[in-house]
């Protein structure tokens, strides 16, 4: 790895978040670094050609993107030959890498958004051509590696930034003139902790916009807010393995912060949602999106930004409360980016009057002592992924929309996410909801162990979209059961 220890700088504890740094323009040089922190571990990052760490890409509907990622983590020894490589042949190790544009609907083939054969070694480049849909959603999507079987220690160590549609307030007009907020969550591993210990004790720590909020002292970080204005907050859970549920809470004091605050859901996962939706928290699983309206405390209040303990069962990993950020109300605070306010409003268009043209059933499971995971089809018996797959796992007519139950038959959560599209979420563990809001991300809880039915999901899958025909993958969105076998491969044809 490279040999600087400020390759990938990380801001002081309690430090002041600040958003990240723009990138509005056409084409993007993107480098894949790495180095050693104080307490010997490795950070990844991507550095722009102009010294930017992990910017925010900006981009509208139609626009076309040229990406070009430059690997510069040091080859190891370890890996095996991948095949069938885009574009050049490679060996897949910890040091390899690629690109996944999550969330957009871009077509599953080589220079695009393609996970399964591209790689691209140390001192290699590669140059990503992708065409935003011109019927994209507005809203935040995200970028991050996604090497089968070394996924988790890049994600885990930094490597992601938010990429943004703009337009939203073509759809949502009460986003129209407001401040905005960008804000990446990120978890890392805890220092002298063993994985295991780690799962068990603390769980991973965590990071709002690279300000570390750390175990044992989780000093939270801060923002300073303009005093009672509402704002726009785009918030990206870019962690490998750790949930969040969120909520702002307001207090007298700072020890007495326990008064949970409304707000208002405007897009998830990147896509805006039907009608008016208010909530005082917001679970957001690994991979997952957010972009609320949030008002901030009034002169004489105080404010944290918190996540909720979660409990994600017997063989999951320790999800505490934590404070992330104290939020410091002051009339001199940075006004911050604004969203257009060239307003309008477009309905919600969901998938629930859609036909299905057929159901199929897939379950979570996993040898929690082997650490294998796995997702089946019901009638099939549990596997690892094999990237050297000849057949897919599923295959799926394109034109179509198909409804799949998603059980978890295991002792822990786990996060359901596919490639390429969304899909609505039309009941869960069998009863009928109405969510208005496309997602390409779902928690399932864990089951108990004595439940006549396990946990689950019916989702409206949608294939209608003539880009996604080709080979893609559904997994697991905590990281470490991706990497561990919790991964499918589907083929639209």
């Amino acid at each position: 790895m490279i040999a600087q220890r400020e390759v990938c700088p990380r801001a002081p504890f309690g430090a002041t978040v600040i958003d990240p740094q723009d990138f509005s323009g056409s084409a993007i040089g993107l480098f894949l670094r790495s180095s050693l922190d104080r307490f010997r571990q490795t950070r990844y990052c991507y550095v722009s050609t102009d010294g930017v760490e992990s910017p925010t890409i900006r981009v509208h509907a139609g626009d076309e993107l040229v990406l070009r990622l430059t690997n510069q983590l040091t080859p190891d020894s370890g890996g095996h030959d991948h095949h069938d490589g885009c574009g050049q042949s490679a060996t897949m190790s910890a040091s390899s890498t690629n690109l996944h544009f999550h969330g957009l609907d871009l077509p599953p083939s080589c220079h695009q958004d393609e996970t399964l054969r591209t790689l691209i070694p140390p001192s290699g480049s590669f140059e990503y051509r992708i065409k935003i849909p011109a019927g994209e959603s507005p809203g935040l999507y995200w970028y991050h590696p996604h090497p089968h079987g070394f996924t988790e220690p890049q994600v885990l160590g930094g490597a992601s930034g938010a990429l943004i549609v703009e337009g939203i307030e073509k759809v949502k007009p009460q986003v129209a003139g407001l401040p905005e907020r960008v804000l990446v969550l990120r978890d890392q591993s805890v220092a002298g902790f063993s994985g295991d210990a780690e799962d068990a004790g603390p769980g991973k720590d965590i990071s709002i916009n690279f300000v570390p909020v750390l175990y044992p002292l989780y000093r939270p970080a801060q923002m300073l807010v303009r005093p009672g204005e509402r704002q726009f907050w785009r918030v990206l859970n870019a962690s490998a393995d750790t949930y969040f549920d969120l909520q702002i809470r307001f207090g007298k004091t700072i020890q007495d912060v326990n008064d949970p605050q409304a707000t208002e859901l405007i897009a998830m996962d990147g896509v805006p949602v039907g009608g008016e939706s208010k909530t005082n928290h917001i679970l957001l699983g690994p991979g997952a999106r957010a972009e609320f309206i949030a008002t901030t405390p009034r002169p004489g209040q105080y404010g944290q930004l918190v996540t909720l303990k979660y409990d994600t069962g017997p063989d999951g990993a320790s999800t505490p409360y934590r404070a992330i950020a104290n939020l410091v109300a002051r009339e001199d605070a940075p006004a911050g980016n604004r969203i257009s306010s060239d307003a309008g409003s477009k309905p919600f268009h969901g998938l629930g009057r859609l036909t299905p043209a057929r159901q199929r059933t897939l379950y979570f499971s996993e040898d929690a002592k082997a650490k294998k995971y796995f997702i089946t089809e019901q009638g099939k018996l549990p596997k690892t992924f094999d990237m050297y797959f000849t057949a897919p796992d599923l295959t799926v007519r394109h034109g179509t929309v198909e409804d799949w139950i998603i059980e978890n038959r295991a002792h822990e959560a786990h996060v359901f996410h596919i490639h390429q599209l969304h899909f609505q979420l039309m009941e869960r563990d069998g009863t009928k909801i109405d969510e208005p809001m496309l997602r390409d991300t779902v928690d399932l809880p864990y089951w108990d162990g004595k439940s006549a039915r396990y946990p689950s999901v019916k989702l409206r899958m949608d294939f209608r979209n003539p880009s996604i025909v080709g080979t893609f993958v559904y997994h697991c969105h905590i990281l470490e059961h991706e990497d561990g076998g919790m991964m499918g491969s589907i083929r639209v044809k």
